[in-house]
């Protein structure tokens, strides 16, 4: 399997594809998407796992990677809140000739008002006997209930996307590391008063972020710096941040940011990629799983988290 990213320079891309931002608006639905690399059928595939909620409904969805990169083989369950809905269950397809099973427990799951549970739940994939891949704090239930063992190469968690939505602040829980803790994201737009030539008061936007409460980046003269890229410290780790709020200040009507946030590790931080003060828009970044950001071989360290803010009025 091929994978080749980096960030590309204002991460221009023409591809449309089934999760595009613009869909996530007409349905008036929260998106929060993990996407693993792991041996499936005897191929490392991509895994992707959706939770989606809008105002009917709250479901689940798990799709791996087919022939091409496509996302071949799925399946959908949906949390409806006003009918039964399949809390526990089990799914079976077949990949290249072999049965991969996905069997799911959500029937005690603590979503606390979020779109993906935070606690009391599992998500299992199970083939050739091994558990592939499995989400969820649950995992003694999980390995009982499939009768199965741990695979002997563990899955690896390339990127997380998310949509949401606000007025000014935006806000997630995020792990930078799987062995590290979460972390509290907040991104804040504002506009602050300045006096012009004239006497005049005039307004200039500008952008906050911070991590677990404490400012990590401050953008002024947002109106000129609308796209661009700044290395931060985290508990002494470099995470690279890239933002794209162009839509935010010259677009009508709901429109949303894209930031990506992506650690850094010691050896890949002398050839970060810069960008380029290109007007090119910054890409959806919702391709296939096949197609994926490019990302190259290296664990956590090249975990990204594509947050998609959505400003309404």
């Amino acid at each position: 399997m091929q994978d080749t990213i980096g960030i590309p320079a204002c991460f221009s891309s023409g591809e449309k594809s089934a999760d595009d931002p613009t869909a996530v608006t007409r349905s008036g639905q929260s998106v929060f998407m993990s996407v693993f690399r792991t041996k499936i059928a005897d191929q490392c595939r991509l895994v992707t796992i959706t939770w989606y909620k809008n105002l009917l409904l709250h479901g689940l969805s798990v799709s791996v990677e087919g022939p091409g990169g496509e996302s071949q083989y799925g399946y959908k369950v949906e949390l409806k809140p006003w009918c039964f809905w399949r809390k526990q269950g089990s799914k079976r397809f077949v990949i290249d000739g072999k049965p991969v099973d996905v069997f799911w427990d959500l029937k005690a799951a603590k979503f606390n008002g979020e779109t993906q549970p935070i606690s009391e739940y599992y998500v299992a994939i199970v083939c050739d006997k091994e558990v592939v891949l499995l989400v969820g704090d649950l995992k003694k239930e999980a390995y009982r209930k499939t009768g199965c063992r741990p695979a002997l190469i563990d899955p690896i968690l390339i990127s997380r996307k998310e949509h949401i939505f606000g007025k000014k602040r935006f806000s997630t829980r995020v792990k930078f590391h799987e062995k590290g803790g979460f972390h509290e994201v907040s991104i804040e737009c504002k506009n602050k008063n300045v006096d012009s030539l004239g006497g005049m008061v005039g307004v200039e936007p500008e952008m906050e972020i911070r991590i677990d409460g404490n400012l990590a980046l401050h953008v002024k003269h947002l109106q000129w710096k609308f796209r661009g890229n700044e290395s931060i410290n985290v508990n002494k780790r470099r995470l690279q941040v890239y933002w794209d709020v162009h839509d935010w200040l010259f677009s009508p009507g709901l429109r949303h940011a894209l930031f990506i946030f992506k650690p850094v590790s010691s050896s890949t931080s002398s050839s970060s990629t810069p960008l380029s003060s290109s007007s090119s828009s910054l890409s959806s970044q919702t391709g296939s799983s096949g197609s994926l950001e490019g990302l190259n071989h290296g664990g956590s360290s090249e975990f990204c988290l594509f947050l998609y803010a959505w400003k309404i009025e």
